[in-house]
This record gives structure tokens, C-alpha cells and sequence, in this order.
């Protein structure tokens, strides 16, 4: 799968989720995972996340909106449930993507949704938790940007296989150019530069 993603959380208060949050990005291949202004203690977090992601992947902490910032090309996505939200069903994920959640008891604060690309929402009745809300977007991004066999129209196993990988060849511009006008790019064969005496050969001027 192309690109990469990380996944982080504003504001987290209780150890268990980051560190179950922290696990499943693992898991599912995060490039790395953050807070923002969070209040817990990583001592307790690490019992959650028995896969030590925090040795696996780089773990930024930053301690508010203004200091949080990513790589270069970097798209912002909060989950949130807002009326004008996209949901996440119909939502393209960005090949490189940093998801951030709300905290366990409140919303993305304003500041962090106003500095996000998109905001999205997991189409569901009432809130879940954070944790487990963050393994459904990594989900709908591994399915939906993953290569796997199509599903079949009925019930059971895919009865296509996996498509393969494709690889273009190599592009030269410049070999591409010499192909149209050769001539153009013909060269002479370059002059004599032996010295005698300080000065040039007759042959040479």
C-alpha cells in the first residue's frame, strides 16, 4: 500500500485507550502516532499496548494545537461527528494522512478542526470509544486503499484472485527527445587539448 498514515489523539486523559490505540495503529501499519495536550501516564499506557509500539514507530507528543505539526504533504483528517462531516464510507482517504480523535468524554476541540483537511464520521447511532473508533478508520483505510481480491457477489470467499502489481518502465525525457530528432542531440567528436610548448596545435584553433 502506497503512502503513509499516522494517527493520534487531542486532549486523552486515560492511559488504557492511547495505549490500545497506540497497539492497533501498529498493528495496522501507522508510520506513527501522537497526542495532543494529553494528561496520562505512559507507565500505565504501556500496559495496554503489549506490542510496544512506542519502540516500533516514532510517538510525538505535542503539547497543544499551535505546536502539533506533520510531515511536508501531510493531510490533516479529524473524526468528529459534525452535521457538514463527510462520512466515512464515501470518504477517499489522502495517501499520506494524519488522523486525530477527540478525547474518551468531549469533541475535537475548534482549533484543532479548524486546522484539518477534512473532518469525518463513522455513520453510527451514538459515540464509541475512542480506541475502537480509530480501528474502524484504519480499517476503512486499509480496505480501501490496500490491494486485496475483489468480494464476490455472493456469500464466501473471493473467487478472484488478488490483481498483481503493475510497474511502469523506466522514462528518460532526454532519451525520448533524442528518439524524435536525432540529429540534434549527434555530437562531434571533441577537440585535440594537447599542449606543446604552452600553446595549442594548429589543428586545434
Amino acid at each position: 500500500m502506497r503512502g503513509y498514515f499516522g494517527i493520534g489523539i487531542e486532549g486523552a486523559s486515560k492511559p488504557f485507550n492511547v495505549g490500545t490505540l497506540f497497539r492497533s495503529a501498529h498493528a495496522f501499519g501507522a508510520s506513527f502516532a501522537f497526542t495532543v495536550d494529553a494528561d496520562f501516564r505512559d507507565e500505565r499506557a504501556n500496559v495496554a499496548d503489549t506490542s510496544r509500539a512506542s519502540e516500533q514507530m516514532p510517538y510525538y507528543h505535542f503539547p497543544d494545537h499551535d505546536h502539533l505539526f506533520l510531515p511536508d504533504g501531510c493531510r490533516m483528517v479529524g473524526v468528529e461527528l459534525t452535521p457538514d462531516a463527510i462520512e466515512l464510507p464515501s470518504f477517499k482517504h489522502p495517501s499520506r494522512a494524519a488522523y486525530i480523535l477527540g478525547p474518551e468524554r468531549g469533541n475535537l476541540s475548534q482549533e484543532m478542526q479548524d486546522q484539518c483537511d477534512f473532518i469525518i464520521k463513522i455513520p453510527m447511532s451514538f459515540c464509541v470509544n475512542v480506541a475502537i473508533a480509530a480501528n474502524i478508520v484504519m480499517y476503512d483505510r486499509l480496505i480501501s486503499l490496500g490491494r486485496f481480491a475483489p468480494r464476490p457477489v455472493r456469500a464466501g470467499a473471493p473467487t478472484e484472485p488478488k490483481p498483481e502489481a503493475f510497474y511502469g518502465g523506466w522514462i528518460s525525457r532526454t532519451r525520448d527527445k533524442r528518439k524524435a530528432d536525432p540529429e540534434k542531440f549527434r555530437q562531434a567528436p571533441p577537440p585535440d587539448y594537447s599542449v606543446i610548448d604552452g600553446t595549442l596545435d594548429d589543428d586545434d584553433d
